[in-house]
């Protein structure tokens, strides 16, 4: 599992390669001090030899500053790879996020896509740090002074053939139990992020309602789940690492003892005692560091499956070159037995719809809250893709287009009317990168938005906060407008995108609208009839199904569904 996120070193695979090299060469030097010692006290301070403890003492300095500077370079390299890893990583999940579909998107809830992007992928970068240093030089110093204790003392070192496989022991069974404890830890943290992001979203209505405090208890049940949780796997590795400790502490203790004997009956020098204790000492610290890996390789499994979750959702389409048509050129649009149900539902929203949209025509949607109005659409741009049936888009079949150019050219003003931080105008761009302040102010004519926004002394330039929170809803609606229309569309779809303006201003947008691209196909859901009620055509939806088609009059007259909308909001105008 791990394997398959090498690829993400890219770029940094030097990098990764010298910084175990560079901490072998440290290894050597570490390894090499405690024998350089023992010459020391056995042949030079108990011979006397002052020139040979000179010189060994120099030896160890000059060694000891090597191992140092391999030591800081390889640290260097190592912090260098992992983070362009972690960069590279996360870099490629979020561009897989933006390749979702609207069904790909379902899948997952907002606050984990971003846990994921941010938690989880921190926690591998450190991971591919540790492993770039500990996971080889652990083992390399483990294997270099294990050879070394039996090089000084083959008898005195089967103390370790009893000790380590219980540590080994112990942390395979670490591994196995921490594995779900971390799962439950993960989705814990998920659902922190969930109540903060939503809170924060929404932090002017809780304020308008008064609900701090009610919001407060709710996340704090959230953050205790957590810190239950985060405990629950902690718990265990409280509980191990005192285990493995006294496991050392009885090596250690072991040493002494049994080194100690031999010595006083002078089957072993003082030198190699000492020699053999620093060799223990390094034993132990690798155990420790392999022990500290395992521990956290277990963490980052769950991590590592969380993100893989992400790069391995199967695109939403092929590639660009598999498409035919990269064109609308008219903009008919024919729903036939058209069907369709979201992922992991049994019901379907939309059932056995057959309708057609002429080119240049204006075609109005109307229906009850849950009749799927938006839900058909969303499926003439591919956001989502039917269930059964066929949409054809100048007699050609959906699928035939390239997703791409069918969305630039069947642009939504969504029903969420979302502006980014930053200026009008760099939002405006988003309809067209390279837009002439002529063409944007000519599409903020059209959307009657030009007065307020010109009238601003920065005008084009005027600063947009974040969600556009610095704006009336009719603004931000007249913004959304005008930016879609920057586009220049073959069909433009309106998702209630006029609920919060007066009807003057809706009239003088429809008039604009009609000025500016007479062959323009435009569909517009609304809920007022007031609003509609001009179309050419109009679409009753009632429950997923067509319940009637016609002009306002004669739906006035034939359907039972319309005729109690246009009576209900009539005696809600007269009651004002």
């Amino acid at each position: 599992m791990f394997f398959k996120l090498n690829k993400y070193y890219r770029g940094y695979i030097a990098f990764a390669i010298l910084c175990p090299l560079f901490m072998i060469l440290e290894v050597f030097g570490d390894v090499l001090i405690p024998s350089l010692m023992e010459s020391t006290i056995d042949n030079g301070v108990m011979n006397q030899n002052i020139d040979l403890v000179i010189k060994n003492g120099k030896y160890m300095i000059l060694v000891a500053l090597l191992a140092l500077f391999f030591g800081v370079v390889s640290t260097f390299f190592s912090a260098k790879a992992a983070q362009g890893f972690g960069a590279n990583l996360r870099n490629d999940v979020f561009t897989k996020i933006q390749s979702f579909s609207f069904a790909s998107l379902d899948q997952f809830e907002i606050s984990s896509l971003i846990t994921r992007l941010t938690n989880d992928i921190v926690f591998l970068s450190n991971l591919a740090r540790m492993t770039l240093r500990i996971a080889v030089r652990a083992p390399v110093m483990f294997i270099m002074a294990i050879f070394m204790a039996i090089r000084i003392n083959p008898k005195l070192s089967m103390i370790f053939a009893i000790s380590l496989p219980i540590i080994a022991i112990g942390a395979f069974i670490l591994m196995q139990v921490a594995l779900p404890r971390f799962r439950k830890f993960q989705k814990s943290f998920d659902q922190v992020n969930n109540r903060t992001q939503e809170n924060l979203m929404a932090i002017r209505v809780v304020k308008a309602f008064t609900r701090e405090d009610y919001e407060v208890e709710k996340f704090e049940d959230k953050n205790n789940n957590l810190l239950v949780t985060s405990l629950h796997a902690l718990n265990l590795i409280v509980l191990m690492m005192p285990l493995m400790m006294l496991v050392m502490f009885s090596i250690i203790i072991s040493v002494f003892w049994f080194g100690g004997n031999l010595v006083l009956k002078g089957s072993m020098q003082a030198g190699e005692l000492f020699s053999f204790t620093m060799y223990v000492g390094q034993i132990l610290t690798s155990v420790i560091n392999i022990s500290a890996y395992v521990i956290n390789l277990s963490r980052a499994k769950v991590s590592v499956e969380r993100v893989l979750e992400v790069l391995n959702t199967e695109p939403e389409f092929a590639d660009d070159n598999t498409y035919q048509l990269k064109e609308v050129k008219k903009g008919n649009v024919c729903f036939k037995d058209v069907s369709f149900k979201y992922p992991n539902t049994k019901h379907r929203s939309l059932r056995d719809i057959n309708l057609e949209i002429e080119a240049g025509s204006t075609t109005a949607i109307i229906g009850s809250t849950g009749s799927a109005k938006t839900t058909l659409v969303q499926l003439i741009s591919r956001l989502y893709d039917v269930t059964s049936g066929e949409i054809l888009i100048d007699n050609q079949p959906i699928d035939l287009y390239d997703p791409i150019a069918l969305r630039d050219q069947v642009a939504m003003v969504l029903q969420e009317n979302t502006l980014f931080s930053g200026t009008i105008r760099s939002n405006m761009q988003w309809g067209k990168e390279d837009a002439t302040d002529e063409e944007i102010i000519t599409a903020l004519k059209i959307s009657q938005a030009a007065d307020f926004v010109l009238n601003r002394p920065e005008g084009l330039d005027s600063k947009v906060e974040r969600g556009g929170a610095n704006f009336s809803g009719g603004q931000k609606q007249r913004l959304c407008i005008a930016r879609t229309l920057l586009k220049n569309p073959k069909i433009i779809i309106f998702d209630d995108s006029t609920s919060a303006v007066d009807m003057q201003t809706e009239a003088n947008i429809r008039e604009g609208l009609n000025k500016y691209n007479p062959s323009l196909t435009k569909i517009i859901i609304a809920q007022r009839i007031s609003s509609i009620q001009h179309a050419n055509r109009i679409i009753v939806l009632d429950n997923g199904e067509v319940s009637g088609i016609g002009t306002h009059e004669e739906l006035l007259e034939n359907n039972i569904i319309y005729r109690e909308i246009y009576e209900s909001q009539q005696r809600g105008m007269m009651a004002e």
